[in-house]
């Protein structure tokens, strides 16, 4: 059991490491791309990617009783988390954002109490709440990058996606994280690769080569490769335990920010990302 759990952690840690790179990628690809098309077009070239390897390694198509999970972690996380990141950072910095991403695993926990039938133990909800408040205080304290529009439309992809997260892992340990992942951007095909042709430039634009970079990143590594490992953990981990480990996601994110776009990164962060740390070892220790 032990070592279920610790390699559950150390997949989820992964699994953060890499969506952590996700929203600097999309502000990046935001400034040349559109939103929608962003949406699409990333949903797309992953879906095409697993498709190919589900083919190849012949694995089962999903039985009925699974489609309507699918369809959840496919809204959830394949196209409104996407849409409305992609939205947001049109009205907001990148670094501001990221700071919402620290609300995930309060709103995971929730949702792996409700579809996941879990018990985290009190103390665990101390811990969860606290690290949520530790990173939304330094939201507000650092709050010059946001707006209205832009909150409004990260609170709404948080929630959606924490949903996607806790049904995608419950799916995971009956089919597999990656194979989860795959069906979700198979399944949604159909929709991506619809909007994508309709809001696709007439002819291909002069896009930089950092743009074609972040699009290959948002493509490959957040709606793929990041939820293999994370989907993974997760089942293995439990739901609202791993989950907390996305309140590091934040710091890492804004570290990346400052270094590929030059945000502002204060050094009160590294005095938050403690206190935070501190909450997601006791969340780690309580949550059974």
């Amino acid at each position: 059991m032990d070592s279920s759990l610790n390699r559950g952690w150390l997949n989820g840690f992964i699994g953060m490491l890499i969506f952590s790179g996700s929203l600097p990628a999309t502000r990046v690809a935001v400034l040349e791309f559109t939103p929608l098309f962003l949406t699409g077009i990333r949903a797309v070239l992953a879906a095409l990617l697993a498709l190919a390897v589900l083919l190849i390694t012949r694995q089962k198509w999903p039985q009925q009783q699974d489609i309507f999970s699918l369809i959840m972690v496919a809204a959830g996380v394949v196209i409104d988390f996407p849409l409305l990141t992609a939205l947001a950072l049109q009205h907001t910095t990148s670094a501001h954002s990221l700071v919402y991403i620290g609300l995930l695993p309060l709103a995971t926990a929730c949702f792996a109490v409700l579809r996941g039938g879990e018990r985290p133990r009190a103390v665990f909800w101390v811990f969860s709440i606290l690290g949520s408040l530790l990173v939304g205080a330094f939201a507000l304290s650092h709050s010059s990058g946001g707006s209205i529009i832009g909150d409004v439309l990260m609170v709404a992809a948080v929630l959606l996606c924490g949903l996607g997260y806790a049904e995608g892992a419950l799916l995971s340990r009956k089919l597999g994280g990656w194979q989860v992942i795959s069906w979700a951007l198979v399944i949604s095909l159909p929709l991506t690769a619809s909007v994508t042709l309709l809001v696709a430039p007439e002819a291909i634009p002069e896009v930089s080569t950092a743009a074609w970079i972040a699009l290959t990143y948002v493509s490959l590594f957040s709606m793929w490769i990041g939820f293999i490992f994370w989907y993974r953990g997760l089942a293995q981990g439990g739901i609202a335990a791993v989950g907390q480990l996305q309140l590091l996601q934040p710091f890492f994110g804004l570290a990346l920010a400052g270094l590929v776009l030059h945000e502002t990164v204060q050094m009160s962060m590294i005095v938050v990302m403690t206190g935070v740390l501190v909450c997601v070892f006791g969340a780690k220790k309580f949550s059974r």
